[in-house]
């Protein structure tokens, strides 16, 4: 049984490295990081797009609107020595850093 678990865990451990952060001054942000705490951080992005999309759901055969969903992605550029980072902020919650390659 224990052998088991460590076997799950080590497959997992891939996974987990896979989430990306990075550091703002002398704070590490990562996607359990708040949005408040992002601003707070980091200040505002150098660039913020955002859209809002329709969330649909089938009622009787039609197609009803039953919410939006809001998707915005942040750029913080840190200097010529190091890669942009992308914030993808989905309603409101982080739900993915990424850098963005030159």
């Amino acid at each position: 049984m224990k052998s088991l678990a460590l076997s799950l865990f080590a497959a997992l451990l891939p996974l987990a490295a896979d989430a990306e952060s990075f550091r703002c001054g002398k704070w590490i942000v990562s996607e359990e990081t708040t949005v408040d705490e992002l601003v707070h951080k980091c200040g505002a992005p150098t660039t913020h797009e955002s859209k809002t999309e329709d969330i649909k759901a089938r009622n009787h055969g039609l197609l009803v609107k039953t919410g939006e969903t809001t998707t915005e992605r942040w750029v913080y550029e840190r200097g010529s020595r190091a890669s942009p980072m992308v914030v993808i902020i989905v309603d409101g919650k982080i739900k993915s850093i990424e850098r963005l390659e030159k």
